[in-house]
């Protein structure tokens, strides 16, 4: 700390302010957005592949309870978007559950097939092929299409191709999951630099970051660069506190994007 020109608690509170409220807005809306429209992509593309009915993603929700659909193509009209059903139910309850692809002929004879959830979404199909997502060992999700339009069943080499859009699709919701956490590590670290402060500004910035989730491991080294800036001189957090205003101003002016209602990209 520079003894000579120490900077006020108070200025160090509102730089600690204004960087919290970038990483929430960066958290909603940098890169949501775009994991999005390749979630979106990846479904529009499976439906054109096998020239299907339907193709759907769903994500298991964080109570690790119930499968959401997160994004869907060509549902006949039906907004299926944000539908929930128990994650060892049905197909896609299965495929997840195991973590096995299935190609199902005839699903009604099938007693792994939910028919209730399948009249929930407006559509009883004939044929499903169902991959997951999975990531290391993790399986969080599952992709299904619905039904070629020819009447054909779905085939080995079929799973093997949606398998790949599979990994595509994969890969975008562990990099959404990883960057939507990046804000929690970083207010972990902030919360040992707001101690700085004793008075009322302090306490409440304090409870604040009570509020937020645990951090994990991951990107705490980012938090520990804050602090470290924290015991510089005046000049260089000065330097640090406008670089922030500009990402903040940046972040700012990005659209707020959401992905279903139990996990976010």
């Amino acid at each position: 700390m520079n003894q000579e020109n120490p900077v006020p608690e108070n200025l160090l509170l509102q730089q600690l302010q204004h960087l919290i409220r970038a990483i929430e807005a960066s958290g909603r809306a940098i890169l949501p957005d775009t994991n999005l429209a390749l979630l979106q992509s990846t479904v529009k593309s499976a439906n054109r592949i096998f020239d299907a009915t339907a193709t759907a993603i769903a994500l298991v929700t964080d109570d690790g309870q119930e499968l959401e659909f997160i994004v869907a193509y060509n549902i006949i009209n039906q907004d299926i978007i944000g539908m929930r059903f128990p994650a060892h139910s049905g197909i896609a309850g299965y495929v997840t559950m195991t973590g096995q692809p299935l190609a199902v002929s005839q699903v009604e004879e099938d007693p792994r097939f939910n028919r209730e959830v399948a009249e929930q979404s407006g559509y009883i199909p004939r044929h499903i092929l169902a991959v997951p997502l999975v990531s290391g060992e993790d399986v969080f999700g599952v992709i299904e299409v619905l039904d070629k339009v020819n009447g054909e069943s779905f085939t080995l080499q079929d799973i093997e191709h949606l398998s790949l859009l599979a990994d595509q699709a994969a890969l975008a919701v562990v990099q959404s999951k990883q960057f939507s956490q990046l804000h929690k590590f970083l207010l972990a670290g902030l919360k040992d630099l707001a101690g700085v402060g004793d008075g009322d500004e302090a306490a409440e910035l304090l409870s604040a970051l009570d509020e937020q989730p645990p951090a994990g491991d991951d990107l705490v080294e980012l938090a520990q660069m804050i602090k470290d800036v924290s015991a510089l001189g005046e000049r260089e957090r000065d330097a640090c506190r406008q670089i922030l205003h500009v990402f903040q101003e940046y972040s700012r002016d990005q659209p707020p994007a959401q992905f279903g209602t139990g996990f976010r990209l």
